[in-house]
C-alpha cells in the first residue's frame, strides 16, 4: 500500500479512498499534494482490486484550491518541472483534478466541508457527487485580484449560466450551501455530516455489486459522447456495448439472472 505525506490511501475491497490531509492548511493542494493526487490516481487506476475510488478531505474542509504560500508567485513551475518543460504545462493546469479524461475507473467525491477554488474540480468532474449539510461552495479568485479559469468554465456546465457567473463574479462574498447545489444538481446527495463517508462507501458498495466493466463502459460512453452529435455518441456507445459484450462478465450477468443467483464478477 503507497504511503503518502499530504494525503492518505487505502483499499477496502474493490473500494480505494484518497483523503486530502492537510486540515492546518484547509486542504489547500501545494506542489507536493498535487503530485502525491497524480501517483494515487495513477495507483487506483492500475490496481486490478479498485473498480471506484472515493475522494474525501479531513478536516473541516474539503479542499479550499491552491496553496498561495506553497506555490511560486511567478507560476512558472507546475508538479516541480521547468517552465514549459513538458506537454501538460500547455494544457490549462489540472492541479488536483482526477484525470477524469483518460481514466476508466469512476471517482466518488465526498465534500466533507469547505469546497472553493481548485476544489471546485472535483465537484465538476466526479462522476458521482454528494456532501455533507455542512459544506460550502464558491470561487475566490477575483476576490484577489485573479481571473476565475477552468473552475468556471467547468462549473457554467453544470450550473445554469446565471447561477455560474453570479459564483464567479461574487468572489468569496457570497457561498452556496448543499441544499442549494443539490437543488441545482451540482451535487446528487446531501448526507448528515458524521454519515459523509459511510455513506459514500454505501454507494461504493452499490456500484460495485454491478458489473465493473459494464460501470466503466457506461461511463465512458456519457462522458465521451457530451462533446458529441447525438447520433455520433449513440454510435460511440454502441460501440463501447460491442466490446464490453467480450468479456465473461457480459456472459455471467445473463446466466447468473436466469438462475435465480448473485452474479459473480471476475472484471474480465
Amino acid at each position: 500500500m503507497p504511503r503518502f505525506d499530504t494525503i492518505t490511501y487505502e483499499l477496502d475491497g474493490h473500494t480505494a479512498t484518497i483523503t486530502l490531509n492537510r486540515p492546518e492548511a484547509l486542504n489547500a493542494l501545494s506542489l507536493h499534494m498535487i503530485t502525491e493526487l497524480r501517483a494515487a490516481y495513477a495507483e487506483a487506476e492500475n490496481d486490478d482490486r479498485v473498480w471506484i475510488l472515493i475522494v474525501t478531505g479531513a478536516g473541516r474542509a474539503f479542499c479550499t484550491g491552491a496553496d498561495v504560500k506553497a506555490i511560486p508567485g511567478d507560476g512558472k513551475v507546475i508538479n516541480e518541472r521547468p517552465y514549459l518543460s513538458t506537454y501538460e504545462q500547455w494544457e490549462a493546469p489540472q492541479e488536483g483534478t482526477p484525470p477524469f479524461r483518460t481514466m476508466a475507473k469512476p471517482v466518488l467525491a465526498a465534500i466533507n466541508g469547505i469546497c472553493c477554488g481548485a476544489g471546485l474540480d472535483w465537484v465538476t468532474t466526479a462522476d458521482i457527487v454528494i456532501a455533507s449539510d455542512r459544506a460550502t461552495f464558491f470561487d475566490p479568485h477575483v476576490s484577489i485580484g485573479l481571473v476565475a479559469g477552468r473552475e468556471v468554465v467547468r462549473l457554467a456546465r453544470v450550473l445554469p449560466r446565471s447561477i455560474a457567473l453570479r459564483m464567479a463574479m461574487m468572489g468569496r462574498h457570497e457561498r452556496m450551501d448543499a441544499h442549494r447545489a443539490y437543488d441545482l444538481g451540482m451535487i446528487s446527495e446531501v448526507v448528515e455530516h458524521d454519515h459523509l463517508l459511510t455513506r459514500a462507501r454505501e454507494i461504493a458498495g452499490i456500484l460495485n455489486s454491478n458489473a465493473p466493466l459494464a460501470v466503466r463502459g457506461t461511463r465512458l460512453a456519457i462522458l465521451k459522447g457530451l462533446g458529441l452529435p447525438l447520433h455520433e455518441a449513440e454510435m460511440l456507445a454502441e460501440a463501447f456495448r460491442e466490446r464490453n459484450l467480450r468479456t465473461a462478465d457480459s456472459l455471467e450477468g445473463p446466466k447468473a439472472f436466469v438462475e435465480k443467483r448473485t452474479p459473480e464478477w471476475q472484471c474480465r
